[in-house]
């Protein structure tokens, strides 16, 4: 679906045009096209192939989805992957936005992503001293607002992680931890997996050998990268912090489960007396002194109270109980 076709001459919007108009403004000196798509047909990105003579092996990449964060080359032409990121039901699921960059055209297609660039495309209008610049800088502010996107989903991880920290050594919660903790471990692999690569490919885009169509607004895309490194190494963390709170929260399975075994083996010592006590005068002997005494009864049962009271006396001392 064709979202915007807008002409741009000095910074300045000159009109919106019709698909079929677009090679007579492609013509015109100092002016840039800015196309957007969202889940393009075959049929648009075909029209769009030969509007802006499209390599085939982008087009098919843009046809088919789902693809790794990258940057490649064909000729003049900037073919660039990022992943645009959306909550959905407590996970990650990524999107995708493919973007042509050429010397004097910008085509972003959209695909699987409710998340839109109309407030991109506004404030490069509110900035026509840097619209000026043209397709370059237009692909940087399209970096920037994925980019952008991605801080509020870190965020969101580390205020989690920090809510299962707090509760870490609390009883009981173990294993709810767990399942947290991985939880969020998904998480950061799906937002590390669109970060990642394009921390990679953002680092040709300034310094050094850069395509001609990003050559004025190196700064800029000097910018992206540094954000996409801040973030790449908070993920970093985020995952390490992640494992040793995994860790630690199966050292404190392992303590419960120690505390519990103690527990019952100090009842069953105490039992274990009682009972030995008892099978000795169970035994059934014809000379047994005790059986006769008309205070042996009351003897046993004392005894067998005391040595409980002992052994629990102990253990209770030792912290077992």
């Amino acid at each position: 679906m064709l979202i915007n076709c807008v002409a741009y001459e000095d910074g300045r919007k000159l009109a919106d045009l019709a698909v079929e108009d677009i090679s007579d403004y492609l013509q015109r000196p100092g002016c840039f096209v800015w196309v957007a798509l969202r889940d393009a047909t075959d049929d648009e990105l075909t029209q769009m192939q030969r509007e802006f003579d499209l390599h085939d092996l982008a087009i098919e990449d843009a046809r088919n989805g789902h693809q790794r964060p990258k940057l490649e080359e064909y000729g003049h032409v900037l073919f660039a992957v990022m992943q645009l990121i959306e909550v959905e039901q407590g996970e990650l699921r990524p999107g995708e936005v493919d973007v042509f960059v050429g010397p004097n055209f910008v085509l972003s297609v959209r695909n699987h992503s409710s998340q839109h660039f109309l407030g991109v495309r506004e404030r490069c209008e509110l900035e026509p001293h840097l619209l000026r610049h043209g397709a370059g800088f237009v692909f940087y502010a399209l970096m920037d607002a994925v980019v952008d996107r991605y801080f509020p989903l870190l965020d969101a991880i580390e205020t989690e992680l920090e809510g299962i920290e707090a509760q870490i050594f609390d009883r009981g919660s173990a294993r709810w931890n767990i399942e947290r903790l991985y939880v969020l471990k998904r998480r950061a692999t799906v937002l590390r997996h669109a970060v990642a690569p394009l921390l990679e490919a953002s680092a040709k885009l300034h310094g050094g050998r850069v395509p001609a169509v990003c050559v004025q607004t190196q700064d800029y895309f000097r910018d992206v990268h540094d954000h996409l490194a801040r973030i790449n190494a908070s993920i970093d963390a985020i995952r390490d912090t992640i494992g040793t709170a995994i860790q630690v929260n199966l050292s404190m399975v392992t303590i419960e489960e120690s505390e519990t075994t103690k527990r019952l083996a100090a009842w069953a010592a105490i039992f274990g007396v009682s009972t030995a006590l008892a099978g000795i005068w169970g035994m059934n002997f014809e000379h047994m002194p005790e059986l006769k005494w008309a205070y042996g009864y009351p003897m046993a049962l004392g005894m067998i109270c005391t040595a409980a009271g002992v052994l629990w006396w102990r253990f209770r001392r030792a912290g077992w109980l």
